[in-house]
């Protein structure tokens, strides 16, 4: 009879299996290889140092210690000060070598010395002049100009150590001697964000949030299907918009003309005239719910993405479907566009990010780095770059081609929402509630948040699903799963004593995934 086992001791039972199975530490340096460590050493000097291997040095250096430099261990030919006479002057490299002739070469044995500058200089007055001429021709640089480079005075110098730089017959040279490691710049510093007002009046969670150019209101969309609009000063309710069938999850606000957009679970995209506060347009086509959009800022384009896997443009006043964007393979969350090309940039739950060819409506270029869900793109609103948020990692990226730059860790939650200012402020919002401010050019966490529930809502309510930057950027508004919108400004009386930066200069380890 087979025994049963609980859920818990099974998943347990196969975790120690695979804890097995992968035991085997592949991390261990494998173990070194005389021959072929001999060869790379030969390899590596060859390369560095050829073009000073040729140097002479006097002869009394090596009679002091007894000998020739017979034993080389790296194989290295030796070459004559003056070919065709007696042997007066013998080539020693950076190498060890041993005492005497026939004397092996060990750990107790070796002998490593570097040629004085003064013997180099006093050297190659006493050559022949046919031979300074064919070194003035090589350009080899003098010993203790190496050292120079190196910015290590010639005595300290020890035994074994590589030089960092010779530039020698117009050849640079890179350097064998190890590279400091990178380390995070010091973050610039930024007040930390207080919370100032709490604004309730939806009966829904309110999924989106937009302010509008002129910086007088701004609207929210709500799971209770409806569109309101606030005074930002105050935080009044100005006006209440009905329309929808079902959940809003996007709204926009033109800079172009007195048009509200807004998208929402019912498949409907709509144009509302704020002269009029009515509905004006349609735009029908999308298949599934609609989870955001976005307005061209120089033409009258409008972008919308939706959960059949695909972004439409729109032409704002016919209505008409300019193009489909297809080829993601799971719903499209979030969609951004810029006046610059890539003009259109999607995240998918896919795990990928697009950036398409507007003319064209044709992908640009595909990135895959995300592991999981990409919910939240935002675009800096003046470098050339942009970032996107997923549970694994929010990520940067530079236009046009999409190349990484760094991840910021940290945040480890569903990110629904990503919002970045002039001064490089970016904040990241997640479904548990919590907030983090990120500083934009280091990466450096500068502070999280976790607000208080409106009273009477559960814990489990706590979520952020979209935040923006009012115009002036000095506001931060935020839409949440307890039916509010809650409102953060810069702390005035907050300096850099009161408020420092605790920050290390760590070793930076970078991912490239």
């Amino acid at each position: 009879e087979v025994q049963k086992h609980s859920v818990h001791t099974l998943v347990f039972r196969s975790l120690k299996r695979t804890h097995d199975m992968f035991v085997a530490d592949n991390a261990k340096p494998i173990p070194l290889d005389e021959e072929s460590h001999k060869v790379k050493m030969a390899v590596k000097l060859r390369t560095e140092y050829g073009s000073v291997l040729h140097m002479p040095t006097l002869k009394e250096n090596l009679r002091e210690k007894g000998g020739p430099n017979t034993g080389d261990p790296y194989g290295h030919k030796q070459y004559s000060g003056n070919q065709g006479q007696e042997l007066e002057y013998l080539i020693t490299g950076t190498h060890p070598y041993p005492p005497g002739p026939g004397v092996a070469l060990t750990a107790d044995t070796k002998v490593q010395r570097m040629p004085s500058e003064s013997a180099a200089q006093s050297l190659a007055v006493a050559l022949p002049a046919s031979q300074s001429r064919l070194d003035a021709n090589r350009t080899a640089a003098g010993v203790g100009e190496i050292y120079r480079h190196a910015g290590i005075s010639e005595r300290s110098q020890p035994p074994g150590m590589s030089m960092a730089m010779v530039e020698a017959g117009g050849n640079k040279n890179s350097a064998l001697m190890a590279k400091k490691a990178p380390t995070m710049p010091k973050p610039q510093w930024h007040p930390p964000w207080k919370l100032y007002r709490v604004i309730s009046g939806h009966l829904g969670w309110v999924r989106c949030i937009a302010v509008e150019p002129g910086n007088q209101w701004f609207v929210t969309g709500s799971a209770d299907r409806t569109i309101k609009i606030w005074d930002l000063a105050s935080g009044k309710l100005k006006l209440s918009l009905t329309g929808h069938i079902s959940t809003v999850r996007g709204v926009i606000v033109s800079a172009r003309s007195p048009y509200l957009f807004s998208c929402g679970e019912d498949k409907q995209v709509k144009c509302w005239d704020l002269e009029y506060n009515k509905v004006i347009r349609h735009y029908h086509g999308h298949l599934s719910a609609v989870y955001g959009l976005d307005l061209h800022p120089t033409i009258d384009v409008l972008v919308t993405c939706s959960r059949d896997s695909t972004a439409r443009i729109w032409d704002v006043r016919t209505k008409a479907s300019v193009h489909t964007l297809s080829g993601h393979t799971n719903a499209v969350a979030t969609v951004k566009c810029q006046a610059a090309e890539p003009q259109i940039i999607t995240g998918s739950h896919d795990t990928t990010i697009r950036l398409w060819d507007l003319v064209a409506g044709k992908t640009r270029v595909t990135l895959t780095n995300h592991k999981k869900s990409v919910r939240a793109v935002v675009l800096h609103p003046r470098h050339y770059t942009f970032a996107s948020g997923s549970p694994d990692n929010i990520k940067q990226w530079k236009f046009p081609d999409g190349n990484f730059i760094q991840n910021l860790s940290g945040h480890n939650a569903i990110i629904n929402t990503l919002a970045v200012n002039s001064d490089g402020v970016l904040v990241s919002g997640a479904d548990n509630g919590t907030m983090h401010l990120w500083d934009w050019r280091t990466g450096y966490n500068f502070q999280r948040v976790h607000a208080a529930v409106q009273p009477g809502s559960l814990d489990s309510e706590s979520g952020i699903f979209a935040c923006v930057f009012d115009q002036s950027e000095s506001r931060l508004l935020t839409a949440e799963a307890d039916k509010t919108i809650k409102v953060y400004k810069e702390d005035d009386t907050a300096t850099e004593e009161t408020h420092p930066v605790s920050w290390k200069p760590e070793i930076i380890k970078r991912k490239r995934f």
